[in-house]
């Protein structure tokens, strides 16, 4: 049985796995790593047969792909919106960076080509979700760098959360045949939260994750006083894409939606 939760730490040099395609959390058929780069290093990224999403979390870059190069900063994931490079399998993405810097690579099995993209903040603006409903406690901002609608042939989403202090996302509590893998940070080292998989409960902590089996219902909530962050990625089902309108609430719940909390 696959496990549904993660505390990674960054090995000697500077890789954090977070999930791959075989061992303790195979069933998100991705693999997830981050890294931690220091001024004036580079690392390259190509692998035939599997696309390939590069996010910007923090620092100064150069990305380099089909010939072309482009420079991206971002402060920190709470202040400023997403870098992204996105690109099919084969395709090489370089990664120059600036300045101390952070980076998530999202990688799955995809034999179909797409022309690579730099996703950037403005493409992916920040939405306010459930916006004066359930007493304001499920209000958190929510972006989408890319899905089934803006680019079909890929096999992945990716979007971020931006939780208020001390609210809930991923409310009401809601399932997806998809499988789904969130990663945490939190805007002080202390910060904490807390991640429903299921039946499970797991205290959500700077740079662990979540790996959330299809049909599992996933809420999750962060303590009053922190802003957490969560890098939400699904992996589609071949035949059956994960849709924005695919999220299907426990039905125990909605009547939430006409309460007067």
């Amino acid at each position: 049985m696959s496990k549904v939760f993660g505390y990674p730490e960054f090995d000697a040099s500077g890789e954090m796995i977070l999930t791959t395609y075989e061992g303790d959390y195979s069933a998100m058929l991705m693999d997830v790593r981050v890294y931690k780069m220091k001024a004036g290093e580079t690392r390259s990224f190509c692998r035939p047969g599997e696309e390939i999403a590069v996010l910007l979390l923090s620092g100064a870059v150069t990305f380099r792909f089909e010939g072309r190069e482009h420079s991206a900063a971002r402060k920190d994931v709470f202040t400023e919106g997403p870098w992204c490079v996105h690109a099919a399998g084969g395709v090489e993405i370089g990664v120059s960076a600036k300045t101390e810097t952070e980076i998530l690579v999202q990688c799955t099995k995809n034999e179909r080509t797409f022309p690579a993209k730099l996703y950037r903040p403005e493409d992916a603006p920040w939405k306010y979700s459930c916006k004066g409903k359930f007493g304001g406690v499920a209000q958190r901002q929510v972006n989408t760098i890319f899905d089934h609608d803006i680019c079909p042939e890929s096999n992945m989403v990716l979007g971020e959360v931006l939780n208020d202090r001390g609210n809930w996302s991923g409310y009401l509590p809601h399932r997806h045949p998809q499988p789904e893998t969130y990663f945490f940070l939190f805007d002080r080292p202390e910060g904490f939260g807390a991640s429903f998989v299921g039946d499970e409960v797991f205290k959500s902590v700077d740079h662990s994750f979540s790996a959330i089996p299809g049909g599992a219902l996933h809420p999750q909530a962060v303590a009053p006083g922190f802003q957490m962050y969560t890098t939400w990625m699904i992996r589609h089902l071949d035949g059956n894409p994960w849709l924005q309108t695919d999220r299907c609430e426990d039905e125990r719940y909605v009547w939430l939606h006409d309460a007067e909390i």
